[in-house]
């Protein structure tokens, strides 16, 4: 099978995630039949398409009406039941819940109605790709294939090999996703968080641990972050994303890869009460009166505590981390998913001429907040990063 091959795609899950890969796979030229597990799931995704083309494209000229009306009736299905969604398709792309007990039950479903040929993709920002896979007859046709959100705007696309995932599936996964406009970045092993999710879970960790000690407050954290380039906060970011989100995520990290990567209890703690950030109106700021407004002057206060550079160092030690494990072969591939999928000026290794003494800096986070995660990888700890990164290079 190769790409061309592809015709009809299945998206699972109507939710902003599916909703979106479905526009993605329509403007694309691709069939597409979207699947949820409700008519009231379904219609919801598809009425949000149409708002979301109509405000995105057909306002600014990037589309004509008519030709989102003929995508519309004529590229677009839609489906409830697995079998009517599934039977006649090329690839699938599941965007359910991150449970995995859900995905496996999409897989296994979605095993028993697709031809043969059909590759199914998971968009897991976390999850085992292997087990996902477990519960299907096809494991070297499941693959990980993890967008970022907006789908219609992020253009970076993971693309994760599973255990068994064949040099086929990986290709034509590789190769859909430059063909539906995207930048695709092949992940070779599957780890929890893969590249951008696993890159920033210990700087997520750190700014957890600092919050919980107290030192500092969180606006004048994100006063000096500011001051130095960052367009939001770190703990604003969090609340604009949902403190429950980062919060998940850090938990299967700590279930995961080490107990370490355990929620702040601060965080925690707020999540408890209902304050989950922007979308509850509170979180670790007030959101009721909108956008909380950081008064920068207070970015004095958190300078004598907290080096902005703390956290790129813990990401760029994992980053070390995926490249000693062979996760990822070229150090380059690492700063181009970290600036596409968190839209950031830099990447991890783009930054290391900052510092003067890495390995120092991160023995000290180690020490202060006791927790191995930031020790430094061998590597770095033998000081042979520039002769890792000019090999990988090559």
């Amino acid at each position: 099978m190769n790409v061309d091959d592809i015709k009809k795609i299945a998206v699972l899950g109507a939710g902003a995630m599916g909703h979106g890969i479905a526009m993605v796979a329509l403007m694309a030229g691709y069939n597409v039949v979207l699947r949820d597990i409700k008519q009231e799931f379904v219609d919801k995704g598809v009425k949000a398409m149409q708002e979301e083309f109509d405000k995105f494209y057909v306002s600014k000229g990037k589309l004509t009406e008519e030709e989102v009306a003929k995508m519309m009736n004529e590229q677009l299905t839609t489906a409830v039941d697995m079998k009517d969604a599934a039977s006649d398709i090329d690839f699938s792309i599941e965007a359910v819940p991150e449970i995995m007990k859900i995905k496996k039950e999409v897989f296994g479903d979605l095993d028993k109605y697709a031809p043969e040929h059909a590759i199914l993709a998971s968009n897991t920002s976390m999850m085992s790709i292997t087990e996902i896979a477990k519960a299907t007859n096809r494991p070297d046709k499941v693959v990980g294939m993890h967008w970022f959100n907006p789908p219609t705007r992020m253009q970076l696309i993971e693309v994760i090999k599973g255990e068994k995932t064949s040099e086929e599936t990986m290709q034509v996964t590789y190769d859909l996703s430059k063909k539906l406009g995207k930048v695709p970045i092949r992940v070779e092993k599957d780890v929890t968080g893969f590249i951008v999710n696993r890159i920033s879970a210990p700087a997520n960790a750190l700014l957890g641990a600092l919050l919980d000690k107290g030192d500092v407050s969180p606006e004048a954290v994100d006063a000096l972050l500011m001051s130095v380039g960052q367009p939001m906060g770190a703990y604003l970011l969090m609340d604009y994303v949902g403190l429950d989100i980062s919060c998940e995520t850090l938990k299967y990290c700590a279930e995961t890869l080490s107990s370490d990567y355990e929620p702040s209890k601060v965080i925690s703690d707020l999540i408890s009460k209902g304050q989950l950030g922007m979308k509850t109106g509170k979180g670790i700021y007030d959101w009721s009166q909108g956008r909380p407004k950081i008064d920068e002057s207070k970015s004095a206060e958190a300078a004598e505590k907290f080096d902005p550079m703390e956290p790129v160092a813990v990401q760029i030690n994992e980053a070390v981390k995926l490249l000693e494990q062979d996760v990822v072969k070229n150090p380059d591939d690492i700063d181009t998913a970290v600036k596409l999928g968190l839209n950031m000026p830099m990447g991890p290794f783009d930054m290391l001429g900052m510092f003067e003494d890495l390995k120092g800096l991160l023995e000290s986070l180690a020490k202060k907040y006791n927790k191995k995660i930031f020790e430094p990888t061998k590597t770095i700890k033998e000081g042979k990063l520039k002769e890792l990164l000019e090999s990988r290079r090559r």
